[in-house]
């Protein structure tokens, strides 16, 4: 169970369904495009640049997949990302077929030295997966997924979605960690790291990557695995997208019955301190096949909710006991029920949130203190003009038995993630509701530390550095080696140092 649960939106519903569908269709639509003139552009040192027509047509002749200028339905719909305060222009958008037209559009954006924006799912609260005057390259018809049943694989082109991995895999029986919306990017999602429902059975999304085709900064297309390009590899699970465009991924599968026990445990907002004090104790202890995520949240209205979200995947003869715990709290109602796997996955997509305009911020914490539950109840606040929450994801199990180095995801200790929300309706003034999450976590940032870099915000260059930790050094050469020029700079962006 995760954030994203709970924020019911018809703004979400629309958004989420139309732009995925509607950007396939118009693009598609579209054909291929004739440039009429000289194209006004930014450069990534800030300098505007006019990319000649002649250059800009050569790009467009030489896909297979569509480029796409201001001025077509097609481009419309293409910048737009989740989270409609978002709302930039890029010069250029490419939507590529294949690994080769990737090639294509960044070694067109390098030579330029253009802003380079790479759009899998949209869902970057922060919207960096869209750009002014750059080029932003469409990963959406770059979508499909291979299952080797037998060897236990999964091979995702670039531009997939979750739910179509899960999908697929399912079908066979089998699994991989997928986050917990499934209109979200397997890309965004899984170089970040990549939490989900099974992440404490399974690892993260990241510690199931096998290997990555992907197209680094000079435009060549490398292959990265544990013994191809292995610093590559190690890089960009948990990096982020700073190393380049991944064309493919090759995951590994695990056997997973396909119901699963799932729902939520309500409780009266007297019980808050109470529900999070138990999820830190019991957390701690309970076994990988269960997770546990408390959320507090206030909606306009709605009545103040306590809930506390449970997804349980192992043998179901186990779960009576297991819950019983939580039925000693004294929930006032709950919707814990059998699930098929893939329609929990699903059971998020009309509640994102992002499709309203939001403001996040995010740390990781080794347990709910006293002093944060008390630090967090008195700083929370609700608003009839704003939807407020916070919640905590469950971290451990399988997450933290991986060796710190072995990857570039670093909280491999924390007990779990910690969120604090804004939301307000599309179009209106987020100023003050901004201003309240920042005083909100200036209360509670002391009791956390780093962020999830997948939920990037506002955070300063000194601290996104802080958050890599003892990874830092590495990840610097490695981005050193393959993009010194930081054409991949929008994501929690490690600088080269050549």
């Amino acid at each position: 169970m995760k954030r994203r649960f709970f924020l019911k939106s018809s703004v979400a519903a629309s958004v989420a369904l139309s732009l995925h569908q509607g950007l396939i269709r118009a693009a598609m639509a579209d054909g291929g495009q004739v440039v009429e003139a000289d194209i006004q552009a930014m450069t990534l040192d800030g300098q505007e640049k006019q990319l000649s027509r002649a250059a800009v047509q050569e790009l467009s002749d030489s896909l297979r997949g569509n480029l796409l200028l201001p001025g077509s339905e097609a481009y419309e719909m293409a910048r737009l990302v989740l989270n409609p305060d978002i709302n930039k222009f890029p010069a250029m958008v490419v939507q590529p077929l294949g690994a080769a037209d990737v090639q294509l559009a960044v070694q067109f954006a390098s030579q330029e030295s253009l802003v380079t924006a790479v759009k899998c799912g949209g869902h970057a609260f922060s919207g960096i997966s869209t750009c002014d005057g750059g080029m932003q390259i469409d990963l959406s018809l770059m979508r499909n997924v291979r299952v080797d049943p037998v060897a236990q694989r999964a091979w995702v082109a670039g531009g997939s979605l979750l739910g179509e991995m899960d999908f697929e895999t399912m079908a066979n029986g089998l699994v991989t960690t997928a986050g917990s919306v499934s209109h979200t990017g397997v890309g965004g999602l899984t170089l970040g790291g990549g939490f989900g429902r099974l992440a404490r059975k399974f690892g993260l999304a990241c510690d199931n990557v096998r290997s990555v085709d992907i197209v680094t900064a000079d435009g060549q297309l490398r292959r990265a695995s544990f013994d191809e390009n292995p610093d590559l590899h190690w890089a960009v699970r948990g990096g982020g997208g700073n190393f380049g465009v991944v064309t493919a991924f090759e995951f590994q599968l695990h056997e997973q019955d396909r119901e699963v026990i799932a729902g939520r445990y309500m409780f009266t907002p007297d019980k808050r301190a109470d529900v999070l004090r138990f999820v830190s104790e019991y957390g701690a202890t309970a076994p990988d096949e269960l997770l546990v995520a408390p959320f507090i949240g206030a909606f306009p209205g709605s009545d103040p909710v306590t809930v506390l979200g449970i997804v349980y995947s192992g043998p179901p003869e186990k779960a009576e006991q297991l819950l019983a715990p939580i039925e000693k709290l004294g929930p006032v109602a709950n919707t814990v029920k059998t699930w098929d796997y893939v329609a929990l996955q699903k059971s998020g997509d009309m509640d994102d949130p992002r499709a309203n305009g939001s403001y996040m911020k995010s740390g990781f914490v080794d347990t709910i203190s006293d002093d944060l539950i008390s630090a967090l109840l008195e700083s929370f606040h609700g608003d009839p003009g704003r939807a407020t929450w916070t919640s905590f994801g469950h971290c451990g199990g399988a997450i933290n038995r991986v060796p710190y180095a072995d990857t570039a995801f670093t909280e491999r200790d924390a007990g779990h993630e910690m969120f604090s929300f804004v939301g307000w309706p599309a179009g209106t003034d987020g100023a003050p509701h901004i201003e309240y999450l920042r005083e909100h976590w200036d209360q509670v940032d002391k009791y956390t530390r780093g962020f999830y870099v997948n939920d990037l915000g506002d955070e300063t260059q000194a601290e996104v550095n802080a958050n890599y930790g003892a990874n830092l050094n590495r990840l610097v050469r490695v981005k050193n080696q393959y993009d010194p020029a930081n054409l991949f700079r929008l994501n929690a962006n490690i600088q080269p140092t050549v």
